[in-house]
């Protein structure tokens, strides 16, 4: 029935389950049949959109199909000063209450918590509750629906547990099909990233998100019928509303209240006459209850990030009128959206109706900028000059004002480039400011220079002809000297003269200098240092000239002295002579026997030379082999040292339990004494020792020892990298340095680390097959580890799809290589745990993004599983033992008369035995084994054998059963015993379609 007022319209709170005006839309059926089918759902959205309201119509939708619904509001639970453990003690009271535990069942929750809380984290004692609570009093599908879920990012505590619980639940579906019975529906104003900070552990990725969008007309005939006697044309109004608000559930609900309030007076005015009177005109004061306001408030609530939001808004609404803005899901965008402002249509941003373009119009953001931004008039006159105005820059202390304003800011693009380009401008300003200055000082240097150069100049013309004059006296006086003493010493008096000139000649060159001193007036500073310089060596040569007079005069004395002793000496020379010529001839004869006996000498010495070269040859050998063999021991302490080190590392691992790494790091430290060459040798240690640390958390350590590694390896000869040793130390090295940036979360670095492992894997297989040689450095596991950390860090990258799919044909191929490896060997253990591993491979279910793997094959991935595969796997096992294989197997389940493709849910107690004859035939069930079982159901007391057992009995007898291996496809993942009826049945159904 159509309410005779305008109370048919209800705005604000949620609307009642039977409220006539209540729209459905798409999302209404999309949401009930989601949860209907128990898949995790999220509804996240702006403010006003009707979420609380499609929560209990939905609600009520599947309480009539049977289901038990259960509503959490978290506005209910407090925002502040409540603890962790309160937190989700009143998450548990409201599933009480909604679920009326105390009145139907009589349950004491409170004593349930408390003694549970005493053991138990909170996060545990919720999952009990849910899972020995909820799941066991009703046996009926569960939905929790937590609303407001957006009040957990207000909690001065981490909730990441709580969205990690629901994960929890949706991913144990498989090992526990209780939980099947289990669903969640979160509904809020936030998005995904917002609520979660651990990606890994994040529901959000494995969830349903539910799209509201605004009421369109072909869904509004519940409040077209309000409408009805009220308005002269229901459809039209409608119509017109719609165009207003944009389809936006609280407006539409307010506007259609609006117009039935205008038909009661005697003069009603049209959709947009009330729109503008009631809404648009003093919005702030008119917005009851609350929507406008509460759109501004979620823009300028966070000033850091306001500007950007505004700025983006202005963007929107600049670009509108063309073509909207390319949404691309960033933060600002989803923020923007969540306001509810704008709305992502078509993959495009648009405002989400006129009349907040009208309210939030172009004249609102700039009032808004202006009172965030201590420079908004500036700044906008800037911009609107293309950024060309520079008077519009900021300086000095402005500048400074707003660069401490801004420095804990999110500014936009414009901010930064304006506050860039004003600091910019004043570095400029600054630096044209102090060139002027050093310009006027330089010039004021040279006016004083060339002043006291003019001056120094003088002086030094004055003196120099001074000195001159005196050169000249001087120079006569020698000259006069010199004539006197020609005939007592010649040779004496002709090298006075020499130095005299050379006096002459110095006091010239000083005139020459003062007068390049003159011509050299312009280069101020350069001249006064000649001129000094000129001034003192003028002096010099003055000094030297005197002195040089002074040495003629001794000369003169000397040469008279000289005469006189040569007159003396003269009659004894010739007395001498007579004897020396006597002695001449004795001499001569001594000299003709002496160059005989030096001829002699001569060719001794030549000998003895040549044995000399020969010696100092042998010697330069003897000292290179020394210097060899010392580089060769040194080299021999380095290893040793290294291997100790290396040594040292392994045993701290061992003490911390992490056996497997020690043992790794032992068995290369010992294959590092069979690696020839020094450097090679030297990078795998280093590689291993940073592999070491990184195990320990030692990062600082473990980059080292990686760069060290990467540096030597840089350092050896192409011949000696490329060979089996090298490609081999490259590859471990390669993913010693991916497994380091990967913890270091530099996920572009690793990939291309890890990268460069696998283009050696692939480009050289031989060389690097850990199947191929004794003493191999590489095992099977650095192979798939290799390619296992490539694929995880690029599975989100979509550019390297093709790397990825060739990354994961490699793996494959690698898996299979191993798989006959070990089937050669009748290793038949590790051939049948790599047998699981290499279906888990093929079908896909070894997820590496998330942090627990998918260890098991679900019966959805035996049934599609690669026939070709599954073919050649049990062409592999039939080839190295006749007993064993997928298609003996599916005979025993055939002739043991098991059905093909039986669910658990739909097997019988026939079927129940009819496997366990399967079992017995295959030597997985063995009921000689005392136990205390019994019902139709396998449990752990029943005789199956545990895996380890199996493996004995196969090994201890070469003719054990027909049929018992492969296991682990059925073994794996199910508590540790051989019990997967359904697994084993949807293997013998796909083998069947299989031709095997």
């Amino acid at each position: 029935m159509v309410a005779s007022s305008s109370n048919f319209y209800q705005l604000g709170a949620s609307l009642p389950v039977d409220a006539p005006s209540y729209v459905q839309r798409q999302a209404d059926e999309e949401f009930y049949q989601k949860l209907r089918s128990g898949k995790f759902c999220y509804v996240l959205n702006s403010r006003q959109m009707g979420k609380s309201s499609l929560r209990v119509q939905t609600m009520q939708r599947l309480q009539l199909d049977g289901i038990i619904c259960a509503a959490i509001d978290l506005t209910g639970i407090g925002k502040h000063k409540v603890t962790l453990s309160q937190w989700y003690g009143g998450i548990v009271y409201a599933l009480v209450e909604s679920c009326q535990l105390e009145d139907k069942f009589d349950f004491d929750w409170q004593t349930w918590w408390q003694k549970k809380q005493e053991i138990l984290d909170p996060v545990m004692c919720l999952r009990l509750f849910i899972e020995q609570v909820l799941l066991e009093k009703f046996q009926q599908p569960i939905v929790i629906f937590v609303d407001e879920i957006d009040r957990v990012l207000s909690q001065d505590f981490s909730l990441d547990d709580f969205f990690a619980l629901i994960r929890f639940f949706q991913n144990q579906r498989v090992d526990n099909p209780v939980f099947e019975r289990l669903t969640f529906a979160l509904l809020g104003v936030a998005t995904p990233s917002d609520l979660i900070t651990d990606k890994t552990q994040t529901p959000f990725n494995i969830g349903e998100g539910i799209e509201l969008h605004g009421f369109r007309l072909s869904e509004v005939q519940p409040l077209i019928n309000g409408l009805k006697g009220k308005v002269s044309n229901p459809q039209q109004v409608m119509e017109e509303i719609l165009e207003w608000t944009g389809g936006q559930p609280f407006l539409t609900q307010k506007l259609c209240k609006f117009m039935v309030e205008e038909s009661e007076k005697d003069n009603p005015h049209s959709v947009g006459e009330v729109v503008r009177a009631r809404i648009i005109e003093n919005w702030e004061s008119q917005d009851n209850p609350e929507h406008l306001r509460t759109i501004r408030d979620r823009i300028l609530s966070n000033e850091q990030r306001a500007i950007y939001l505004l700025e983006l808004y202005q963007q929107i609404r600049q670009v509108e009128e063309q073509s909207e803005l390319q949404a691309d899901n960033t933060l600002e965008q989803s923020e923007l959206q969540l306001s509810g402002l704008v709305v992502k249509q078509y993959n495009k941003l648009r405002v989400y109706n006129p009349i907040y373009k009208e309210i939030f119009d172009a004249h609102w953001i700039e009032n808004q900028l202006k009172n965030l931004r201590p420079y908004s008039e500036n700044f906008r006159v800037w911009v609107d000059s293309g950024g060309t105005d520079e008077s519009r820059l900021l300086r000095g202390k402005a500048l400074q004002e707003a660069e401490e304003w801004a420095s804990e800011k999110n500014l936009s693009f414009q901010d930064k480039q304006y506050l860039a380009a004003s600091k910019e401008k004043e570095i400029q300003e600054e630096i044209v400011a102090k060139e002027q200055e050093a310009a006027l000082e330089r010039e004021r240097k040279d006016r004083a220079a060339v002043e006291k150069i003019n001056q120094a100049l003088s002086e030094a013309h004055k003196k120099a002809q001074r000195r001159i004059s005196i050169g000249s006296i001087i120079l006569l006086v020698t000259l006069l000297g010199a004539i006197a003493s020609v005939i007592l010493g010649i040779e004496q008096v002709q090298k006075a003269n020499r130095q005299v000139d050379e006096a002459q000649k110095q006091a010239t060159i000083a005139q020459q200098s003062e007068l390049q001193a003159k011509k050299s007036a312009k280069q101020a500073k350069q001249q006064e240092e000649i001129a000094k310089n000129n001034e003192k060596l003028a002096q010099q040569r003055i000094k030297n000239a005197n002195k040089t007079a002074e040495q003629a005069k001794r000369q003169e004395e000397i040469a008279k002295n000289n005469e006189k002793r040569i007159q003396e000496s003269a009659l004894k020379l010739k007395q001498d002579a007579q004897k020396i010529e006597q002695k001449l001839a004795t001499v001569q004869r001594n000299l003709e026997d002496k160059n005989r006996e030096i001829s002699r000498t001569n060719e001794q010495l030549i000998s003895a030379q040549n044995n000399e070269k020969e010696i100092k040859i042998k010697l330069q050998s003897i000292k290179s082999e020394y210097s060899i063999n010392e580089l060769k021991n040194k080299e021999i302490r380095t290893v040793v040292e290294t291997v100790q080190k290396l040594s040292e590392l392994a045993g701290n691992l061992r003490n911390v339990n992490l056996t497997s790494e020690s043992e790794e790091a032992l068995r290369l430290a010992g294959l590092s004494f069979n690696v020839k060459d020094y450097k090679l040798k030297r990078a795998l240690l280093l590689a291993t020792i940073s592999q070491a640390y990184q195990h320990l958390k030692k990062w600082n350590e473990a980059e080292q020892e990686i760069k060290k590694s990467k540096d030597t390896l840089s350092q050896i000869d192409k011949n000696i990298i490329t060979n089996n040793e090298g490609l081999q130390i490259q590859v471990l090295t390669n993913k010693a340095q991916g497994n380091f940036l990967t913890e270091k979360k530099e996920t572009n670095l690793a990939i291309e680390s890890y990268k460069l492992a696998f283009k050696i894997i692939k480009n050289y297989p031989e060389q690097t097959s850990p199947f191929t040689k004794s003493n191999q450095l590489l095992t099977a596991k650095d192979i798939e580890s290799v390619h296992q950390a490539l694929i995880k860090l690029i599975s989100k990258n979509n550019t390297e799809s093709e790397l990825r799919e060739q990354v994961e044909k490699s793996l494959t191929q690698h898996l299979y290589t191993q798989l006959e490896y070990y089937l050669k060997a009748k290793n038949w253990k590790a051939a049948d745990t790599q047998t699981f591993q290499l279906m888990l491979n093929i079908a896909k279910r070894k997820n590496y993004n998330i942090a627990e793997r998918e260890n098991y094959l679900t019966t959805y991935s035996i049934n599609n599983f690669s026939c070709y595969d599954l073919q050649k796997i049990n062409r592999l096992w039939v080839n190295s033992d006749k007993r064993f294989g997928f298609s003996v197997q599916k005979e025993i389940w055939i002739n043991t008369g098991n059905r093909l493709g039986i669910e658990v849910k739909d097997s019988t107690q026939k079927d129940y035995e009819n496997y366990l004859r399967f079992a017995t035939a295959v030597g997985w069930y063995d009921d000689k084994i005392e136990t205390g079982g019994s019902g139709n159901s396998v449990s752990q007391e029943e005789p199956f054998l545990s895996r380890e057992k199996l493996f004995d009995r196969i090994n201890n007898n070469p003719f054990y059963v027909r049929g018992s291996l492969p296991m682990s496809v059925v073994y794996f993942g199910r508590g540790g015993q051989i019990m997967d009826t359904q697994r084993t049945s949807f293997l013998a159904l796909r083998l069947v379609k299989c031709n095997i």
